[in-house]
Protein backbone atom coordinates (compact mmCIF):
# COMPACT_ATOMS: atom_id res chain seq x y z
CA UNK A 1 0.00 0.00 0.00
CA UNK A 2 2.63 2.28 0.59
CA UNK A 3 4.85 1.72 -2.61
CA UNK A 4 1.50 2.79 -4.36
CA UNK A 5 0.64 5.63 -2.32
CA UNK A 6 4.72 6.92 -3.53
CA UNK A 7 3.86 5.70 -6.88
CA UNK A 8 0.17 8.56 -6.94
CA UNK A 9 2.15 11.23 -4.94
CA UNK A 10 4.87 11.67 -7.81
CA UNK A 11 1.97 12.11 -10.59
CA UNK A 12 1.90 15.75 -11.60
CA UNK A 13 -0.71 17.76 -12.04
CA UNK A 14 -1.33 19.98 -15.21
CA UNK A 15 1.87 22.14 -16.78
CA UNK A 16 1.63 25.90 -17.04
CA UNK A 17 4.47 28.15 -18.86
CA UNK A 18 5.21 30.85 -16.48
CA UNK A 19 7.08 34.04 -17.19
CA UNK A 20 8.23 37.27 -16.01
CA UNK A 21 5.57 39.66 -15.42
CA UNK A 22 7.42 41.99 -18.05
CA UNK A 23 6.71 39.67 -20.66
CA UNK A 24 3.94 40.65 -23.29
CA UNK A 25 3.62 37.03 -25.13
CA UNK A 26 0.27 35.27 -24.00
CA UNK A 27 0.17 32.61 -26.12
CA UNK A 28 2.56 30.40 -27.74
CA UNK A 29 2.35 27.09 -29.92
CA UNK A 30 3.91 23.83 -29.04
CA UNK A 31 6.02 24.56 -32.24
CA UNK A 32 7.10 27.74 -30.31
CA UNK A 33 7.84 26.68 -27.10
CA UNK A 34 9.88 23.64 -28.65
CA UNK A 35 11.75 26.37 -30.53
CA UNK A 36 12.34 28.48 -27.15
CA UNK A 37 13.14 24.73 -25.24
CA UNK A 38 15.65 23.52 -27.96
CA UNK A 39 17.60 27.42 -27.59
CA UNK A 40 16.15 28.01 -31.61
CA UNK A 41 14.40 31.29 -30.69
CA UNK A 42 16.06 33.24 -28.39
CA UNK A 43 14.93 36.85 -28.00
CA UNK A 44 10.84 37.77 -27.53
CA UNK A 45 8.67 39.45 -30.34
CA UNK A 46 10.07 42.61 -28.59
CA UNK A 47 13.56 41.89 -28.90
CA UNK A 48 14.06 40.82 -25.07
CA UNK A 49 16.36 37.97 -24.57
CA UNK A 50 14.91 34.95 -23.36
CA UNK A 51 16.30 33.38 -20.19
CA UNK A 52 15.23 29.65 -20.21
CA UNK A 53 14.96 28.06 -16.38
CA UNK A 54 14.27 23.88 -16.45
CA UNK A 55 14.22 21.70 -13.67
CA UNK A 56 16.30 18.30 -13.47
CA UNK A 57 15.71 16.02 -16.07
CA UNK A 58 14.00 13.38 -13.54
CA UNK A 59 12.28 15.78 -11.92
CA UNK A 60 8.81 14.51 -12.29
CA UNK A 61 7.30 18.25 -13.68
CA UNK A 62 10.19 18.52 -15.69
CA UNK A 63 9.56 14.77 -17.37
CA UNK A 64 5.79 16.04 -17.70
CA UNK A 65 6.43 19.34 -19.51
CA UNK A 66 8.71 18.00 -22.03
CA UNK A 67 6.18 15.05 -23.08
CA UNK A 68 2.90 17.08 -22.71
CA UNK A 69 4.09 20.44 -23.75
CA UNK A 70 6.95 19.83 -26.08
CA UNK A 71 6.10 16.49 -27.26
CA UNK A 72 9.52 14.55 -27.10
CA UNK A 73 11.17 12.87 -24.37
CA UNK A 74 13.59 14.27 -21.60
CA UNK A 75 16.47 12.40 -22.51
CA UNK A 76 15.60 13.68 -26.26
CA UNK A 77 15.74 17.20 -24.85
CA UNK A 78 18.93 16.69 -23.03
CA UNK A 79 20.82 15.42 -26.21
CA UNK A 80 19.88 18.13 -27.71
CA UNK A 81 20.80 20.51 -25.35
CA UNK A 82 24.81 19.06 -25.03
CA UNK A 83 24.57 19.37 -28.78
CA UNK A 84 24.40 22.61 -29.02
CA UNK A 85 26.58 23.52 -26.32
CA UNK A 86 29.83 21.54 -27.32
CA UNK A 87 29.00 23.04 -30.89
CA UNK A 88 28.99 26.25 -29.48
CA UNK A 89 25.78 27.41 -30.82
CA UNK A 90 24.23 27.80 -28.05
CA UNK A 91 24.33 27.79 -23.94
CA UNK A 92 21.88 25.31 -22.22
CA UNK A 93 18.77 26.67 -19.52
CA UNK A 94 20.06 27.53 -16.16
CA UNK A 95 18.79 24.42 -14.43
CA UNK A 96 17.68 24.44 -10.89
CA UNK A 97 16.61 22.02 -8.19
CA UNK A 98 12.64 22.81 -7.67
CA UNK A 99 9.92 24.51 -8.20
CA UNK A 100 9.78 26.79 -5.53
CA UNK A 101 13.44 28.04 -7.09
CA UNK A 102 12.01 27.99 -10.86
CA UNK A 103 9.44 30.52 -9.77
CA UNK A 104 11.46 32.38 -7.37
CA UNK A 105 14.19 32.76 -10.24
CA UNK A 106 11.80 33.28 -13.35
CA UNK A 107 10.29 36.43 -10.91
CA UNK A 108 13.40 37.64 -10.36
CA UNK A 109 14.77 37.94 -14.10
CA UNK A 110 13.65 40.14 -16.68
CA UNK A 111 12.72 37.81 -20.06
CA UNK A 112 12.54 34.69 -18.72
CA UNK A 113 10.40 31.56 -18.91
CA UNK A 114 9.97 28.36 -16.81
CA UNK A 115 7.20 25.86 -16.30
CA UNK A 116 5.34 24.65 -12.99
CA UNK A 117 2.91 22.54 -12.16
CA UNK A 118 -0.50 23.65 -11.11
CA UNK A 119 -0.06 22.83 -7.32
CA UNK A 120 2.24 26.40 -7.36
CA UNK A 121 1.97 29.72 -6.37
CA UNK A 122 2.33 31.51 -8.96
CA UNK A 123 1.98 35.87 -7.64
CA UNK A 124 3.65 37.93 -9.69
CA UNK A 125 3.96 35.86 -12.78
CA UNK A 126 2.52 35.68 -16.30
CA UNK A 127 1.09 32.69 -17.11
CA UNK A 128 1.43 31.55 -20.98
CA UNK A 129 -1.58 29.79 -22.27
CA UNK A 130 -1.11 27.02 -25.27
CA UNK A 131 -2.86 27.61 -28.62
CA UNK A 132 -4.72 25.26 -29.80
CA UNK A 133 -3.04 23.18 -32.13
Amino acid sequence: MLLIGLVFSTRVSAIHIISHASIETKQLSTAQLRRIYTMRQTTWPNGQTIVVFTLPSSHPVHQEFTKTELKIFPYQLDKMWIKLTFSGLAKPPIKVNSVEELIEAVRKTPGSIGYIDDNAEIDGLNIIAKEAQ
